[in-house]
């Protein structure tokens, strides 16, 4: 199928794609960034936006920097800015470099970005999980201003954001991860590519003494929204790393879930499949 009739905007500077923005979303006008969720929603007519608002010539939104303690990813950023880790961020470009790579196809890297899918807010989002998890914080700017949002208020459901129609998902800090974090990350699909059934992600330290602290667990496509599991986190918290410490952060982890299911997913499987994907990124984490 073809897409329905809009109308095309390609604004130069923020101002102007906000001003824009303002006009056109009581109109059902979206922003159009990476485009590849939208445009196939489109395509199928499952999304009918009467105006496009291209950020892609906006100055500025393609930034990627260390701030201090953190890295800004901006909206235009693309996942393929990730495919190597960028030893300036410390652990945290190892492992964005390891969940980049779970991302759909090379193809789909090159353009789709960081900020648009954690708009879109798909539950099998890498993003979305690793924003979760890491306790990320979003930057929404809108003609009457800008405002802050942490991971852990911004995710609302499936595809539900704390994000206002008028306003832009313009940038994503992630914090820096501490010199000698662990991380590690797993995720089910039935292809290579497909959407994930169920992943988790996981980072932790050891101390001198061998055992796990500021152990963080997120779980993605288990639930409407990607979580962390502070149940998870006690039972590695102060444990050695190994078998009996990570098959009991899984347990924890599928006595707490509230799973979603759909025709081809039971919620007892996913709710099985929880254990299995926090037990197995816990073995990456420790190998």
């Amino acid at each position: 199928m073809k897409p329905a009739a809009f109308v095309y905007h390609a604004p130069r500077t923020l101002d102007a794609a906000l001003a824009l923005l303002a006009e056109v979303a009581p109109q059902d006008g979206r922003i159009l960034a990476g485009g590849q969720s939208l445009v196939p929603a489109m395509a199928f007519r499952l999304a009918r936006p009467t105006h496009l608002v291209d950020i892609n010539g906006v100055a500025g939104l393609d930034k990627l920097t260390l701030d201090g303690d953190v890295l800004s990813v901006g909206a235009t950023v693309r996942h393929a800015a990730f495919h190597k880790a960028d030893a300036k961020q410390g652990p945290l470009g190892a492992l964005l470099a390891d969940v980049v790579h779970n991302i759909a196809h090379y193809p789909i890297r090159t353009r789709g970005t960081m900020c648009g899918s954690l708009a879109h807010a798909d539950p099998a989002s890498e993003w979305c999980l690793t924003a979760v998890t890491l306790g990320a914080e979003m930057v929404a700017r809108s003609a009457k201003g800008a405002r802050r949002i942490k991971a852990a208020d911004y995710f609302q459901g499936i595809m539900q954001t704390a994000l206002e129609p008028d306003e832009l998902l313009a940038e994503v800090r992630l914090p820096l991860l501490a010199a000698g974090t662990k991380h590690g990350f797993y995720e089910f699909n039935r292809r290579a590519g497909d959407f994930a059934i169920g992943m988790a992600l996981v980072t932790y330290r050891v101390t001198a003494q061998g055992k796990i602290v500021d152990a963080r667990v997120g779980i993605g496509g288990i639930e409407g929204a990607p979580r962390r599991v502070p149940e998870a986190e006690a039972a590695l918290n102060g444990q050695a790393p190994g078998k009996a410490a990570f098959e009991a952060a899984g347990q924890a982890t599928a006595a707490v879930v509230d799973p979603i299911e759909d025709a081809q997913t039971p919620a007892a499987y996913r709710r099985d499949l929880a254990a299995t994907v926090v037990f197995r990124a816990l073995e990456r984490a420790a190998a």
